[in-house]
């Protein structure tokens, strides 16, 4: 495995990633799209780490600065602007790649919402890994919260601990209570503006899309439930999570960002597992 730096052009701004490429080549190569903001290392390293190793297996792997991060040229944007970054990624990984055929999108948290939102209109991309999707809303979090951290809380003894010694603050319990149920609860009629929200085009890409989705879901992580409770429940999701070309794992202990090495080789293992079965 040897690596190399890329630089492509992203409508007039240069952008910078580096390329880990297989001593033998396969025909399939991976783009890493990089949440954020932060730029193509990651937390812990855990981009350089999974590059390699998916490499190491025989898989092309591109991690990239999106514009104003990192290395790259341009003016800083979220993940809801990044189509063309995404893009120029994509065909400078097929340039640099010339016996790759076939294109898989690896993200974590907003990096696989754009994976949804723009790497589904690519026609060599087949496979997305999409790891702790990120669809926060207020009513998201709300939901997510009150389904999962209080009762979460009421079943830990050191909250019995503390209620019973007078160290809970009922005032302050009481109110973030009430604002997390009237959150969760007050859902009004959406207006033609909130219809075009980013979950939304997430659900039409992935709908319009005919590859195949890992989905990798951290079970100590606030985003993946809060991800797996909207996609339950919002009526442009329903069916795009089931059926065959979608597999989806979850690691029980693990947090958002697989920060544990336990946990990070349990996320790259589901993760060459299912790409030795698409290629």
């Amino acid at each position: 495995m040897t690596e190399e730096v890329l630089s492509f052009a992203c409508e007039g701004a240069r952008l910078w990633g580096v390329l880990s490429r297989p001593a033998v080549a396969g025909t399939v190569a991976v783009l890493i799209i990089v949440g954020g903001p932060q730029y193509r290392v990651g937390s812990h390293r855990q981009f350089v780490l999974l590059a390699r190793r998916l490499a190491a297996a025989g898989f092309a792997t591109l991690r990239f600065d999106y514009r104003g991060m990192g290395d790259s040229e341009g003016t800083l944007r979220d993940f809801k602007a990044a189509g063309p970054d995404v893009h120029a990624a994509l065909n400078a990984l097929s340039q640099a790649c010339p016996g790759v055929q076939r294109l898989v999108v690896w993200g974590l948290c907003d990096a696989a919402s754009a994976a949804f939102m723009f790497a589904t209109a690519h026609p060599r991309v087949v496979g997305i890994v999409a790891a702790n999707p990120w669809v926060r809303s207020e009513t998201t979090l709300a939901a997510a919260r009150i389904k999962h951290y209080y009762g979460h809380r009421l079943m830990q003894r050191e909250f019995w601990v503390k209620l019973l010694q007078g160290g809970v603050n009922w005032r302050d319990s009481w109110g973030a209570l009430t604002r997390n149920l009237y959150g969760a609860w007050s859902r009004k009629a959406a207006t033609p503006a909130e219809q075009a929200t980013f979950q939304t085009t997430m659900a039409r890409g992935l709908s319009a899309w005919r590859g195949s989705l890992l989905l990798l879901l951290s079970g100590q992580d606030l985003t993946a439930q809060e991800f797996a409770q909207y996609t339950d429940s919002a009526p442009e999701w329903r069916g795009l999570l089931a059926g065959p070309r979608v597999q989806c794992v979850k690691l029980p202990q693990a947090d958002h960002t697989f920060s544990r090495r336990v946990w990070h080789t349990q996320m790259e293992d589901e993760t060459l597992a299912w790409l030795k079965q698409l290629s």
